[in-house]
């Protein structure tokens, strides 16, 4: 029998009662060891494993297996498996060139099956790769394999994966997935723009890294860049666009302070438009979506309890929750 969406929204809405609270996080935040945390979220049922890391990959294997049994079109996720190929990619490229191991690095699912991935680069036949991955692949490879420049090589499979990205959310099947995306790319060129004003930057990157689409003034925030990051923070407070004002007066606080805030717009995207959403894939995206943030939550929670920070310190530093 075809799976309906009236289904899988009952189920998801079931499934959602399970994702970890406020006084869960609260819970998390008052212990004292990595082994306690790992205790507590088995207690919980999150997943098998003796560590942070088995619970958590326990986890992500299960909330794969209940999305792909539960969505009647599982393709509604290939926006977030690109970035998972373009992560196995860089991997498998940067291993093969230098002779290491990778396997245990590798990550599933994706939209292209690791072992064409691997064929693909090892044997350079990038043929194999889907359409919207395979020219810029080759161009990473020559810019690895002749100038070793890895910057460059990324930055040319990660605007293949932003532009199928968009692509993909302007195709009109939902429009929160077009402006969860929108949002993502946005937030992408930002801080790859940031990033490159703090260290130096250099246009012919920023040419070749940056996405050109509406809302976003290419051109603009690279002369900005070049000049530095006082010009080029100024530059970016007079978008009007997806509230870059306040992302930029939350860098202006700090780098982490600037991530947050991105990763709270994000979610609170997906709480505003999921979980009110009756049909439709919204609420199977909104789950997935609160899932992923709620792990990143337990690694700033465990990353401060091994740096022996204090509940308040790390308390500052986590993002909202779709629970």
């Amino acid at each position: 029998m075809a799976l309906s969406y009236e289904y899988s929204i009952g189920s998801v809405r079931a499934r959602e009662k399970n994702l970890l609270t406020r006084t869960d996080i609260e819970q998390l935040l008052s212990l004292s060891s990595e082994a306690e945390i790992a205790s507590t979220l088995s207690d919980k049922g999150y997943g098998e494993g003796k560590t942070v890391e088995e619970i958590l990959a326990s986890h992500t294997e299960q909330l794969w297996k209940y999305l792909r049994a539960t969505a009647p079109d599982f393709s509604i996720f290939d926006p977030f498996l690109i970035q998972n190929d373009v992560h196995n990619f860089k991997v498998i490229l940067k291993a093969t060139m230098a002779d290491r191991d990778y396997e245990h690095l590798l990550i599933s699912p994706s939209t292209v099956e690791i072992p064409v991935m691997k064929k693909a680069i090892e044997s350079r036949l990038m043929n194999l790769l889907p359409e919207w991955l395979r020219v810029n692949a080759d161009k990473a490879y020559e810019a690895l394999a002749h100038t070793s420049d890895a910057r460059r090589s990324d930055a040319y499979v990660d605007k293949a994966a932003m532009l199928e990205m968009l692509r993909i959310g302007d195709s009109g099947e939902s429009r929160f997935l077009e402006a969860y995306i929108k949002n993502f790319v946005f937030y992408c060129n930002i801080k790859t723009v940031l990033r490159a004003a703090r260290t130096g930057a250099n246009r012919e990157y920023l040419k070749r890294a940056l996405v050109r689409y509406e809302g976003f003034r290419k051109d603009a925030l690279i002369a900005a860049a070049v000049k530095g990051i006082d010009a080029l923070t100024d530059e970016l407070s007079k978008i009007p666009d997806y509230d870059c004002k306040k992302a930029i007066e939350a860098y202006k606080e700090s780098p982490s302070a600037f991530e947050r805030w991105v990763d709270n717009r994000l979610i609170l995207l997906a709480k505003e438009s999921c979980k009110r959403a009756g049909e439709g894939a919204e609420p199977l995206l909104g789950y997935y979506i609160g899932s992923e943030i709620e792990k990143k939550v337990i690694h700033i929670i465990q990353s401060g309890v091994r740096t022996k920070s204090g509940a308040d310190t790390i308390r500052e530093r986590l993002r909202e929750i779709y629970g």
